[in-house]
């Protein structure tokens, strides 16, 4: 009950709720974070240590450039209900959702996978410097999942990216070597090479791609009822 005690407090709070709101969106470095919610540094230092103590939101350092760091939300049931009650669900307009991450062969896989099962917008996956394969273990946690890869190969983001697209980095080094519209920051499952790590990333992504399976859901639903 402390737990949750702790998660309703930091949550009751306009100014940590609207941070929440855009970490629902992309894991951010402190600076974007700061950027997007126009707090003063001191402010928004205090409000992100409330919300990292009460466990709604932790800190990553970044795969690629050490010296970076990313907050993010922890998907908990109440952080998950506290962001689908938000006013207003924000629309994510996109032709199509790329995926992209260093090697295209394990996380923007995966992501791909959990959002083409949703069959909203098309979806692919590339890589900054793409595998011979994707990976064994990817391909055994997508089928565990009951999902199948969008793609049999990996390709190179560039040769798959196209004006139009909402690219979804989820991989720090992508994120800062090519940009990109929403970044998750997901450790990259073969660096341990377990089934297990693999697993680990698979939920990490899943409640990022419910959440923008939800937003580019808008839309279409809005234009349904006109």
């Amino acid at each position: 009950m402390s737990d949750r005690i702790a998660v309703l407090g930091a949550l009751a709070d306009p100014h940590r709720l609207a941070l929440v709101d855009a970490l629902a969106d992309s894991d951010l470095a402190p600076g974007e974070l700061a950027e997007r919610s126009g707090l003063a540094s001191s402010l928004l230092a205090h409000h992100v240590r409330v919300l990292e103590r009460a466990g709604v939101v932790v800190r990553r350092r970044s795969d690629a450039d050490r010296r970076r760091s990313y907050l993010a939300l922890v998907w908990s049931p109440l952080v998950a209900a506290a962001v689908g009650a938000r006013d207003g669900t924000p629309e994510t307009p996109a032709a199509r959702v790329v995926f992209s991450c260093t090697g295209n062969s394990a996380r923007s896989q995966m992501a791909a996978a959990l959002l083409a099962a949703e069959r909203i917008v098309p979806v692919a996956s590339g890589g900054t410097d793409p595998a011979v394969r994707i990976h064994p273990l990817a391909l055994d946690e997508l089928a565990r999942r009951g999902l199948a890869p969008v793609s049999f190969a990996p390709a190179r983001l560039d040769e798959v990216r196209r004006d139009g697209d909402l690219v979804v980095a989820v991989c720090d080094l992508a994120y800062e070597e090519c940009g990109g519209d929403v970044h998750w920051s997901v450790p990259d499952p073969a660096v341990e090479g377990t089934s297990r790590a693999f697993a680990a990333a698979f939920d990490a992504l899943a409640p990022r791609v419910r959440r923008l399976a939800a937003d580019l859901a808008a839309p279409a639903r809005s234009r349904s009822t006109e």
